[in-house]
């Protein structure tokens, strides 16, 4: 009889992951439709180099049609400004802007868009759980990829 019990709790707590797990999913998935959320970037990794752990906070943000980058940058610069310019900290307008899902519910978020220094691709996967990859391909620069997760919660 007891063995039955304990089956029977993890088979309860074992549903309750899964709730928990849909809950989550449902939260990221109506975050990314509704195209006001922000990546927390944890790491970077440049083209050609180590990944680097990210200690300070950094984000993508994207509100409507526009793009706030709070990103550091390592790799080659083919032209920049002098003083190196601002890097990958900008607030500009998205063009090209396209959202699809796979059959596994990721989303990948493709826009385009341009400050005084330099054009950007930017490719994002937002995956079920939050977890993000976010791939930039400057004009200017070597191509670089962050990952981090979705905020889902409010910071105060």
């Amino acid at each position: 009889m007891g063995i039955a019990l304990f089956f029977g709790g993890q088979s309860l707590l074992a549903q309750e992951a899964k709730s928990k797990k849909e809950k989550k999913a449902q939260l990221v998935k109506e975050l990314v439709n509704g195209g006001r959320y922000t990546v927390e970037v944890t790491r970077a990794l440049p083209m050609g180099g180590r990944s680097v752990n990210l200690t300070s906070l950094y984000s993508l943000e994207l509100r409507g049609d526009s793009v706030l980058s709070y990103l550091p940058y390592f790799g080659r610069a083919y032209s920049v400004p002098y003083g190196g310019g601002e890097r990958m900290r900008f607030t500009s307008t998205m063009t090209e802007h396209t959202l699809s899902y796979d059959k596994k519910g990721t989303a990948r978020i493709i826009f385009k868009t341009r400050t005084d220094e330099d054009s950007y691709t930017f490719n994002i996967q937002i995956f079920k759980n939050g977890s993000s990859t976010i791939q930039v391909t400057p004009v200017n620069r070597q191509a670089i990829t962050y990952q981090g997760d979705l905020l889902t919660e409010k910071k105060e």
